[in-house]
């Protein structure tokens, strides 16, 4: 059964054959809003099982945030077995998720053409590096050279004089994200017609999707009207402000926060020039430094007092650890502890609300091929210690 009883999502089976990020942050999100997620593993496992700390050997931090609430299954897919145990799985399933190279998934028989002729209502999305209609379709992909692809460093570079990536996976966790709302936005067109259909979620075109929102700009326009660059967000001055004590992020932006703090600070700079957001913005690095100027006199405290009663946005600078101390996010019960085999385990949670059908964390990530035999006994199929090929020796017990 699965771990998430309830959320929009209560019923969908998802058969998934994601790896590392991309995928399995989709279906982890499915799996927190109530889907029924099989994870299909190699019998070595996922390589996020192994990338970071963990309480057990195979369990890493990554791997038991991306993969909670799912159920692991190990196969041999090569095998006879294993193929014939997928082949089950996808009869029933609602989506068919996968993570390999095309050429790689049709070698081992299921292509989209041969999920749909088992389930032909089924919802089987394709998450590559690189779109299939594309040149580039048989280049690996990670995240690194996916930022690097999409202009990431570049803009950096503009910020800090040197080309670096974004301290986070950005690319995989916003394909991921892509991913999933394609996915659910097919299941609300099969839900309407009864149609199935293939997907196809390639993380190049998901982070050029993501970094042209703003960066495409002037060069938008035929004849291009500007750069591909949106000024504000590599200005050198952009940063947060030092104060006489510490740091301080603000966002004295549009006319009324403007208004507001030159009425309360009055600093001697403030001109006609800089009265209206049309003017900041063609000087907005100007800008940035004379409130670099004005902030470095009064202390983080006191200026977020100031900005608090003049509604300006603004807040002190934290880390990703403080998180977990958050006082807002505590209060709105953001982070979920869930008791594993290993211990208690603080995740967190769902970052959506819904007043009908709530989502949770939806419980721990699996062991290596934990659920093989469960799974296996719902689709009326024995399963072996010795699995169908391969070396015993090599394969988790009751694997396929």
């Amino acid at each position: 059964m699965s771990n998430s009883a309830a959320g929009p999502l209560a019923g969908v089976r998802v058969v998934d054959l994601t790896a590392m990020v991309m995928g399995p942050y989709c279906t982890q999100i499915m799996a927190d809003m109530g889907a029924d997620v099989i994870k299909i593993e190699s019998l070595e496992g996922d390589d996020t099982r192994y990338i970071s700390v963990g309480p057990a050997p195979g369990m890493s931090g990554v791997f038991v945030n991306v993969n909670r609430g799912k159920r692991s299954v190990t196969a041999d897919l090569k095998s006879d077995s294993g193929k014939r145990a997928l082949r089950a799985l996808i009869e029933d399933a609602d989506v068919f998720i996968h993570s390999m190279r095309a050429k790689a998934i049709a070698r081992l028989g299921f292509s989209y053409a041969e999920v749909a002729a088992i389930n032909p209502t089924i919802v089987y999305t394709n998450c590559y590096g690189y779109g299939r209609r594309g040149p580039n379709r048989d280049l690996p992909a990670y995240d690194d050279t996916i930022q690097a692809a999409c202009g990431v460093p570049a803009v950096q570079q503009q910020l800090t004089g040197e080309p670096s990536y974004v301290a986070t996976i950005l690319a995989d966790k916003v394909a991921g994200l892509t991913a999933l709302y394609a996915t659910v936005m097919a299941l609300f067109h099969r839900e309407r017609t009864g149609e199935g259909q293939e997907v196809e979620i390639g993380m190049f075109e998901a982070v050029a999707s993501f970094m042209l929102v703003e960066h495409a700009n002037g060069a938008m326009f035929e004849p291009p009207l500007g750069p591909a660059v949106y000024p504000r967000t590599v200005a050198p001055n952009r940063r947060p402000y030092r104060t006489s004590d510490g740091y301080l992020a603000a966002l004295i932006y549009n006319d009324k926060h403007w208004a507001a703090f030159i009425g309360a600070v009055r600093p001697a700079w403030a001109t006609d020039r800089y009265a209206t957001l049309e003017n900041r913005a063609r000087h907005i690095d100007t800008v940035y430094a004379l409130l670099a100027e004005t902030l470095a006199q009064r202390s983080t405290a006191e200026w977020l007092g100031l900005f608090r009663e003049l509604e300006i946005p603004a807040a002190s600078l934290s880390s990703p650890a403080a998180l977990f101390d958050d006082s807002h996010l505590n209060a709105v019960g953001f982070f979920e502890t869930v008791d594993t085999a290993q211990g208690p385990v603080r995740f967190p949670g769902v970052p959506a609300w819904f007043s009908r059908t709530p989502g949770r964390a939806a419980g721990p990530a699996p062991e290596l091929g934990a659920d093989t035999a469960e799974v296996l006994h719902e689709l009326g199929l024995a399963v072996g210690n010795e699995g169908a090929a391969g070396k015993a020796e090599a394969k988790p017990a009751g694997s396929i």
